[in-house]
């Protein structure tokens, strides 16, 4: 494995894992010219499906694009990057077991969509309102609001306080 810092061949495997419950194997490895250290991941290539765009128009199903969705998404938030890798390859072997030859766009998003809600709900609320390309605060106050009815009880009190925040219910003390 060459290294992306200094082009050299001359690399060693330092550790190695497997991640994304054993679908992925994750290796550290130095390179022994300029003693860089990076991380590569080995995962079985899967076939995955043409896209279907809304306008009838197929293209190659793109991995990177669905990297960038969850990075956006995700910016800033408090999710470790394991639990995000796993959500990302399980979207990909469901696409890839699917049996079809072709997959929707809109297929896509919502399994994207019910990824995220899983990982943070605010990252959710992100992607929906790119993704469903919300008009107004109306749509985006309704989709909170939906959202924090199947909040579980188990939620964490920073997604809580966030969601309030987003949906301008979240109560200002003005006693001090």
């Amino acid at each position: 494995m060459r290294c992306p810092f200094c082009h050299s061949e001359n690399t060693r495997v330092v550790d190695s894992r497997e991640s994304d419950e054993g679908e992925t194997v994750r290796r550290r490895r130095a390179c022994q010219d300029c003693d860089e250290r990076y991380t590569t991941y080995e995962r079985i290539e899967l076939r995955l499906p043409q896209v279907v765009k809304s306008d009838g128009t197929r293209e190659r199903f793109d991995e990177n694009k669905l990297r960038d969705g969850f990075s956006i998404a995700l910016q800033k938030r408090p999710i470790n990057a394991e639990r995000v890798e796993n959500a990302l390859q399980r979207l990909l072997r469901r696409f890839s077991f699917s049996g079809h030859d072709e997959i929707n766009s809109v297929d896509i998003g919502e399994a994207v969509m019910a990824e995220l809600r899983d990982l943070d709900e605010v990252a959710y609320v992100r992607f929906a309102s790119v993704y469903r390309k919300f008009q107004d605060l109306d749509e985006f106050n309704d989709l909170v609001q939906r959202l924090r009815e199947v909040l579980p009880d188990d939620a964490s009190e920073q997604n809580k306080a966030s969601l309030s925040l987003i949906s301008g219910t979240h109560k200002k003390d003005h006693s001090s």
